[in-house]
């Protein structure tokens, strides 16, 4: 450790064991957060960017109907992280038509989509804090292969992150062990309900850093961590809807990422994780712009194609649809244009002849088609250099 490393926190050595535990301050930090004039513009362009996007989703028409494919690209994409494999393709097809109830990795992104819309929708009657983040837990890893980590439930024992196969001795990071876990949490609770002392933006970077040091569950830490970024923008009036997401811009700086929070840890280099995290915010917001643009004008393109077709008031109906959930088969379609299966299949035959729909199976029977063009829009992002991922292991 470098002299007034302990900023953030320190090293502990745990009696009976060989091995220190780190045991954060609470926050805000002290001495404080220095806003450098470095700071200070990354700041004004993160606000800029979150704020054209919050404004370009107001013009959006039917945006609800999209918001649902920013929050299934994020869960891929936070899955991901984690070593998950399945892509946003499988997502969906999973939606459409749901396994065995085998535990899979498209499961475990099902379950992070439900832990998220359940976190939004718990906002309106309940502040974020223990509760709902103990709530949060337990949508994501209930019915999973996390379903034996104790969901919604803070660890009892201690657990310490560093690569496959790492024990206490070889760990890269073991978080405060679990009276000073507890302590912890009340103080981050209490930093999430004191005092506004910085910006709304520079808070958020903060909490989400100082979860994922105290690391309080056996497994989820940091798909959660993911989670609180969004869903305090959220409470706190940043974004009137759930459409930024920062996984994509984890999972392509990974190594910086850790080496970042590694820097808070050992330096107490809080200054250096905020200009990391808000050039985050700013490329993440300008990127949703982007794509929220894009669904515009797609949407307007694809209206008209079927109007200039002929296909009549059903096919509009399904094209609406498709924003929302953008695979069907022939019997879902028909559900949504409320048809029978003859007229449906007439509509979507006629889709995909123009490029709309793309029939995904090569089957002659029980075939699904996908909205390639919409869909395409949130895949580009989804492939990225990674780092090997780190795992928390339980005690």
């Amino acid at each position: 450790m470098t002299p007034g490393s302990q900023r953030a926190g320190r090293f502990i050595r745990e009696p009976t064991a060989d091995y220190s535990a780190f045991v954060p301050k609470p926050l805000p930090p002290d001495p404080s957060l220095q806003l450098t004039p470095e700071i200070v513009v990354a700041l004004s362009e993160a606000d800029t960017a979150l704020g054209r996007l919050d404004g370009i989703v107001d013009v959006v028409p039917d945006p609800d109907l999209f918001v649902g494919m920013y929050v299934r690209r994020e869960a891929v994409l936070s899955s991901q992280i984690e070593g998950t494999q399945s892509s946003l393709g499988d997502l969906l097809q999973e939606e459409l038509e749901p396994a065995p109830e085998a535990v899979t990795d498209v499961q475990d992104i099902v379950r992070y989509v439900a832990a998220m819309n359940y976190g939004l929708r718990r906002l309106d009657s309940l502040p974020l804090s223990l509760r709902l983040i103990r709530e949060i837990h337990e949508e994501l890893l209930k019915n999973g292969r996390g379903s034996t980590a104790t969901p919604g439930e803070f660890r009892r024992t201690q657990n310490w992150i560093g690569p496959e196969g790492a024990t206490l001795a070889t760990a890269s990071f073991i978080p405060p062990s679990v009276p000073e876990m507890k302590t912890a949490l009340g103080d981050f609770e209490n930093f999430l309900h004191g005092p506004r002392d910085f910006p709304t933006l520079v808070e958020v970077g903060l909490a989400h850093a100082q979860f994922e040091t105290i690391h309080p569950f056996l497994d989820g830490n940091g798909r959660v961590g993911r989670l609180l970024i969004t869903l305090l923008l959220v409470e706190r009036g940043v974004l009137a809807r759930p459409l930024l997401y920062l996984s994509h811009y984890f999972k392509l700086h990974r190594l910086e990422y850790y080496d970042r929070l590694t820097a808070v840890r050992l330096d107490g280099d809080w200054e250096g994780w905020i200009r990391f995290f808000l050039r985050g915010v700013k490329s993440t917001a300008t990127e949703a712009t982007q794509t929220a643009k894009k669904i515009f004008q797609l949407r307007e393109e694809h209206r008209q194609l079927v109007v200039d077709h002929g296909m009549g008031q059903h096919a509009l109906i399904l094209l609406s649809e498709l924003f929302r959930r953008p695979v069907v088969d022939v019997n879902r379609a028909a559900e949504i244009m409320s048809t029978s299966f003859a007229t449906a299949n007439g509509v979507v035959r006629r889709m995909e002849s123009v490029g709309i729909l793309e029939e995904t199976t090569g089957q002659k029977r029980f075939r699904k088609y996908r909205y390639e063009p919409y869909v395409k829009l949130f895949e580009e992002v989804e492939e990225g250099p990674t780092a090997p991922a780190e795992v928390t292991a339980p005690g």
